[in-house]
């Protein structure tokens, strides 16, 4: 069965703020990680691998680090030695992994623009990943896109919710955030906005209509 579109929710004048990885993205795949640990040497013994690849993207996320940096890092931390080649393709084959979407949550954002609820997406990402995020088939549905990696920011801080509600020129009341981890939903709340820990579309389809 084909994806629809649910009937429009209105949440006018609060915009609703979606982050992008495993909210409208799914996650990598077994496949997509799969790939990266075969590419990276890492296949034999991939926790050192993740571990390492998780410990490194906060500054990745906040600009401080390059794509370069990033993997010589988690290279240095597994005790691999990667080439400049090796680097372009362990981050292209990361970066695919990231682009497959969730239609539930696409369905969602449909319907939140059919009813003329504002929407503008904020993703703790590099600056690599702002080109998609602005001009994918979906970025015509937010009205701004804020990339941390572009910032200098980084969700659950203050400061980028801040800048945020700044930016699309609205109270803090009327700001609703939707990210799957719990700290970076806290963080919105705490400075006054609300906010919802994705989990799936469907749950979250409901709890938008319940603010409706």
């Amino acid at each position: 069965m084909r994806p629809t579109i649910a009937a429009p929710i209105s949440l006018a004048p609060r915009v609703v703020v979606f982050d992008y990885g495993e909210v409208i993205s799914r996650e990598p795949s077994d496949d997509d990680r799969a790939a990266l640990l075969e590419r990276a040497g890492a296949a034999a013994d991939p926790e050192p691998f993740w571990a390492a690849y998780w410990a490194h993207r906060h500054g990745l996320d906040r600009g401080t680090t390059s794509i370069a940096g990033y993997w010589q890092a988690v290279a240095s931390d597994i005790g691999a030695e990667w080439s400049a080649i090796d680097v372009h393709e362990l981050w292209a084959i990361d970066h695919r992994g990231w682009l497959s979407v969730d239609v539930g949550t696409l369905g969602v954002l449909h319907a939140l623009a059919a009813g003329g609820t504002r929407l503008a997406l904020l993703s703790n990402a590099g600056a690599d990943f702002s080109g998609w995020l602005r001009h994918g088939s979906f970025s015509p549905l937010f009205e701004r896109v804020f990339v941390s990696g572009e910032l200098g920011l980084v969700k659950p801080d203050a400061a980028i919710y801040e800048h945020v509600i700044d930016e699309l020129g609205i109270a803090a009341s009327d700001f609703v955030f939707i990210d799957n981890k719990a700290e970076n939903v806290d963080g919105a709340t705490a400075v006054g906005g609300d906010g919802h820990v994705f989990t799936d579309a469907a749950a979250l389809e409901s709890w938008l209509r319940s603010l409706a």
